[in-house]
């Protein structure tokens, strides 16, 4: 990418962080690993920004995130401009939820089983789940947080546990409904997000096609265009990857209308874990099983 040329190994863009080598590049950017002194390695993400008030936008929402704590959600250490980028640092992860899946096909020749599925989708429903709450107070004022860019390359693993991250699309919600620029990826973008909105429900829905992709190796919806366009509509989405039980419980979070999708993330994975796992702990919707061992023995 010829606009972060400037990034090198040894290059020092923020006092304690020492560039190694890059980690991966696409449309958002570069991540690198840096040394960080005596905290060890950290991943350093490079997101260009073509106006001092897009950097600007950025790093509001990143710092709307960064003072939010979970289990499920990165761990930010600092966020700073340099040159023309947005700088994030944040703990290494050891692939995303998208690698695991390759490594499923490239190992086993399958899709991710279902019982590791349902326990990793239910950390990542737990943490949509509080930011989409409205319970946060951020710039004098409460409200929920939609991700807005939920897919499984944003859903990093560290320890075999979900880790959400890439905040830069974020957006403060005060009501069920709010106007916003059309960006994401659109192959997981909610409908509401073609019209230039995004709800309350719409991580729910990109966590749905999320499921889709990684328990049954394909998108629900074959049609995406390369741009957003209002004119847009969603078909019926093919489900066929699913086992039927799956399906009727995935349609709803599917739902072209808001309203009627799950009341939240959490009530969704709940039912889709008692579909496949023999023990759920009631208090979390998650499987007691031995499962975390599962992605080490594979990769």
């Amino acid at each position: 990418m010829a606009a972060l040329s400037f990034l090198r190994p040894g290059l020092e863009p923020f006092p304690g962080y020492r560039l190694t080598h890059c980690l991966g590049s696409g449309g958002f950017g570069e991540v690198w690993a840096a040394q960080a002194g005596g905290r060890g390695v950290r991943a350093l993400k490079f997101l260009p920004c073509d106006s001092g008030l897009s950097a600007a936008r950025e790093i509001r929402s990143l710092q709307a995130i960064h003072q939010l704590e979970h289990p499920n959600l990165i761990r930010m250490e600092h966020i700073w401009c340099y040159q023309t980028c947005v700088v994030v640092a944040m703990e290494l992860a050891e692939g995303s939820l998208w690698d695991l899946a390759e490594s499923y096909h490239a190992n086993l020749g399958s899709p991710v089983v279902p019982e590791h599925a349902c326990l990793l989708f239910c950390e990542a429903a737990d943490a949509l789940d509080y930011l989409n709450a409205r319970n946060h107070w951020i710039n004098g004022r409460c409200v929920a947080i939609q991700h807005c860019d939920v897919k499984p390359a944003n859903l990093l693993l560290i320890n075999d546990s979900i880790r959400l991250a890439d905040f830069g699309l974020a957006t403060l919600m005060a009501t069920e409904l709010e106007a916003r620029q059309r960006a994401g990826t659109l192959d997981y973008a909610a409908p509401e997000m073609f019209q230039g909105h995004v709800s309350n429900h719409s991580d729910q829905y990109a966590l749905a096609v999320s499921y889709c992709l990684i328990r049954g190796g394909r998108l629900p919806f074959p049609d995406s265009p390369r741009s957003f366009d209002a004119r847009y509509v969603r078909p019926r989405p093919d489900l066929s990857m699913l086992t039927m039980a799956e399906r009727t419980l995935i349609v709803r979070a599917l739902d072209p209308v808001p309203q009627n999708r799950w009341p939240n993330c959490k009530s969704l994975f709940d039912r889709i874990s008692r579909l496949f796992c023999e023990t759920v702990d009631p208090r979390t919707g998650k499987s007691k099983s031995g499962l975390r061992r599962v992605s080490k023995a594979i990769s």
